[in-house]
């Protein structure tokens, strides 16, 4: 076991059983969050329904595949910062899920040919 490893499982064992919890969630999203080796996105949404009791880390994976088109590099730090709130500040899933559910719709948005357009 190297030297970080041995941290983390030393802060890991002084945790509540909530907080572990919460930072293995966190954890699954930053992998989640990772670049991985995939065919060219496509350039429509995938509507994936919204499950009920749904969490963050699951909400993050279904905007991904909902969204294939966005760079997940560029969402990761605001993706990132809205789970960190959830986790550290308390803020609940669905405010949550509802955040990050705006931030994919605006990315996507923001990548249309007339986005930039006003009308008229």
């Amino acid at each position: 076991m190297d030297s970080q490893q041995k941290r983390l499982q030393t802060l890991l064992d002084q945790l509540t059983v909530e907080h572990r919890a919460n930072l293995l969630d966190f954890a699954e999203h930053l992998l989640s969050c990772q670049p991985s080796p995939e065919v060219p996105p496509e350039s429509e949404v995938v509507v994936i329904p919204r499950p009920d009791n749904e969490s963050v880390v699951s909400a993050i994976r279904r905007l991904s595949h909902s969204y294939p088109m966005l760079d997940r590099n560029r969402l990761l730090n605001e993706a990132s910062s809205l789970m960190a709130r959830h986790v550290l500040q308390g803020i609940t899933a669905d405010a949550t899920i509802d955040q990050l559910e705006n931030l994919f719709c605006h990315r996507y948005q923001a990548l249309q040919p007339d986005s930039s357009q006003e009308g008229g």
